[in-house]
């Protein structure tokens, strides 16, 4: 098992919008939550479909409570996450809502460039003091539509957002201005690898067109402060997390080769 708080450099998060740690999860841990979720059937009724601009379609399951037994939500309160994430944005963070993204062989849509914040920001969020953290559960590479994002560009603030297909997309003008003046970034990883990112960090991914599928779990947090001035809006207001130690989510995730 890695630490409950691997290190990872504040000032990168500052500097570049993300952090990328590897080995987060080691391969039987990560191993046990692809397996149990090939066949979980409860995932595969709440999933839905968001098409790109071409027609693609992405599968995903987004969920904003954390359930007892539900390995994903195990993930998304470890030490081994929130820790770092509120050492990124510099206060305690809570959950604001998780997702498996299921991007299949061949007809895994793209994701066109966004900044989470530029629709969370219309949640009630003043702030953009937000970020997620992505897990690959399959390999993500450029083949299979692995994430790319434009080093830094968090610093822009954020864009305006508009429909793009059935998704929201940042204003194209701003994002062709952005891609002539940031690093382009594939973010190609390893089963059990993170990916730590600021909410206004522009970020996009290709379709899949491979013979192998990505899927990944992606933990979204918002800061204490800001909790946000709607309630009872999309996403969950501020409540404290009860954290999971390394050792109770070592057991859980190993635990579900026996649930298979």
């Amino acid at each position: 098992m890695p630490a409950t708080t691997p290190a990872a450099d504040p000032q990168a998060f500052l500097d570049d919008g993300y952090v990328m740690v590897r080995g987060l999860f080691n391969p039987d841990e990560i191993g046990g939550l692809l397996q149990f979720a090939k066949i979980d059937q409860e995932l595969a009724r709440e999933s839905y479909v968001r098409r790109d601009s071409q027609g693609g379609d992405t599968r995903l399951a987004l969920r904003n409570d954390l359930r007892d037994g539900d390995p994903y939500a195990a993930i998304a309160r470890s030490r081994r996450v929130v820790e770092p994430m509120a050492r990124f944005l510099g206060d305690e963070v809570y959950h604001y809502h998780h997702k498996m993204m299921l991007k299949e062989p061949r007809i895994g849509g793209a994701w066109e460039w966004h900044q989470d914040y530029g629709y969370w920001y219309d949640n009630g969020c003043i702030f953009p003091d937000m970020g997620s953290c992505l897990i690959a559960v399959d390999r993500a590479t450029r083949e299979n539509g692995c994430l790319q994002v434009l080093r830094g560009s968090q610093r822009l603030g954020r864009i305006n957002h508009t429909k793009t297909g059935q998704q929201a997309g940042a204003d194209p003008q701003r994002v062709e201005a952005a891609i002539a003046r940031f690093e382009l970034v594939y973010c190609e990883m390893d089963p059990g690898d993170a990916l730590f990112f600021h909410g206004n960090l522009l970020h996009r991914s290709d379709q899949n067109t491979s013979d192998y599928p990505r899927w990944s779990l992606i933990c979204c947090y918002n800061t204490k402060h800001n909790d946000p001035i709607i309630r009872d809006g999309r996403h969950p207001n501020y409540s404290p997390l009860e954290l999971l130690d390394d050792e109770t989510l070592h057991r859980t995730l190993i635990g579900l080769k026996e649930r298979v």
